[in-house]
């Protein structure tokens, strides 16, 4: 059956005449799901389950974008903050709860001798970048992968409008296990690169000793070597990424689930970069907000206690196994990633792109109460019973979406608008 989308569509409407594009993310909005055949905004949500405003209810494979870590209302994070709440939010002067979870994360990260608090990720990894060339005396940037919305990153994407060119000449990109590629940006810059920022792993796991090589690169040219850990932070290991591959960076910035959907992010390193904090001037109203603070160290210690990161490695390799068993993906679907955060990757049809049968499956998965866009956004609350009626559905559209890409029938299934790309960077 069809749901209703009367309820998001009217609030739609209503939130764009003061809201670009009716969402303060582009990949929370219609952009993201295909608009009339999906849901538009969420009500609430409860372990892994969220409803949407018409009341319909789905099985959350999203997660918040991943911040969601444990689980929605989680009670553990929540009674932290209720008994925050009973005290303040943000005070005149340091709460020790900035200390505290601090000490957690110096404990828990092996390159973390120091930490900074901010709310989103691209705080974190501005600020990084700065402390980088301060402590470098050089100008220019590598990246890989997705690191924030502020100008020195975004000019190097197609979305940078607003950036003024001379920002945009000093960030260049690199492949992603093509060492090579970085070699040359060094050789290309006279050796004038500042930092090398990258998402330690993503699509695809490293090969080749590729991140020791990175590291080993950053060593000889004096570079500082930073791994945006934003999402792999916790969830490959409590210790980041750099604890399950044994390569430790300079710098390292976190968020996302640090606070199970609280909003706090932070930038930890060593102490000789990171006590230029000073010179920098990094520093806001907010840091210290005392909430997300509590909500952090109530996470923390949960994940501790509940060694999270295994849970979503035997979740994730379950996954996977059970999609390598489906007999429907044909050419069109594969699953890619390692078990802690994979993506389905649609291949083109016969006669339809991807972003088209991305489109129909996600508006089928919509019809069975399941949300997704893409990645499997794995946390603590869901079950195996609730990814076994992922790979169910998966099985059955599999199957479909390969019959109606050969009819050339799959567009005329849209109940909705074809979902647009914000830009690729992975």
């Amino acid at each position: 059956m069809t749901p209703s989308y009367e309820n998001s569509m009217q609030w739609l409407e209503r939130a764009e005449k003061s809201i670009p594009l009716g969402s303060q993310t582009f990949s929370k909005s219609k952009m993201s799901l295909p608009l009339g055949a999906a849901p538009l905004f969420i009500e609430k949500g409860l372990g892994s389950q969220v409803w949407d405003i018409d009341g319909n209810q789905y099985t959350d494979f999203i997660n918040g974008l991943l911040c969601i870590s444990l689980g929605y209302q989680d009670p553990d994070v929540d009674n932290a903050i209720r008994d925050q709440l009973s005290s303040g939010i943000s005070f005149s002067l340091p709460h020790k709860l900035e200390a505290q979870v601090a000490e957690l994360l110096v404990e828990l990260i092996p390159c973390a001798e120091m930490v900074r608090f901010a709310k989103n990720g691209s705080d974190v990894t501005s600020a990084a970048i700065r402390l980088a060339r301060a402590y470098t005396h050089k100008d220019h940037i590598a990246v890989c992968g997705y690191h924030g919305w502020q100008d020195w990153y975004i000019g190097s994407t197609t979305r940078n409008l607003g950036v003024p060119a001379s920002t945009q000449a000093l960030t260049h990109k690199f492949t992603y296990n093509q060492i090579d590629t970085l070699e040359a940006l060094f050789a290309d810059t006279n050796n004038q690169i500042a930092a090398v920022i990258l998402e330690p792993v993503n699509i695809a796991p490293p090969e080749d000793d590729f991140l020791l090589k990175v590291q080993q690169l950053c060593k000889k040219h004096g570079a500082v070597l930073i791994f945006d850990e934003m999402i792999t932070g916790f969830r490959y290991h409590l210790g980041g990424a750099q604890s399950y591959f044994g390569v430790t960076p300079d710098l390292a910035t976190f968020g996302k689930g640090l606070a199970n959907g609280a909003p706090l992010s932070a930038l930890v390193g060593k102490k000789e970069i990171m006590m230029l904090m000073n010179d920098i001037f990094f520093s806001g109203t907010f840091g210290g907000e005392a909430l997300s603070l509590a909500a952090a160290k109530a996470s923390l210690q949960k994940m501790i206690a509940t060694n999270f990161a295994n849970d979503i490695w035997q979740k994730g390799e379950y996954l996977i196994n059970g999609f390598n068993q489906l007999t429907s993906c044909g050419d069109m679907f594969e699953i890619k990633g390692l078990a802690p955060w994979t993506f389905l990757q649609i291949n083109p049809g016969i006669n339809h792109c991807p972003i088209t049968i991305k489109s129909w499956l996600i508006q089928e998965l919509c019809k069975r109460n399941i949300l997704f866009i893409g990645s499997h956004n794995l946390s603590y609350a869901h079950s195996y019973a609730e990814i076994d009626a992922l790979l169910t559905c998966y099985q059955e559209l599999f199957a479909q979406a390969q019959q109606f890409d050969a009819d050339n029938t799959l567009a005329a299934m849209l109940d909705g608008q074809v979902i647009e790309n914000v830009f690729k960077v992975r």
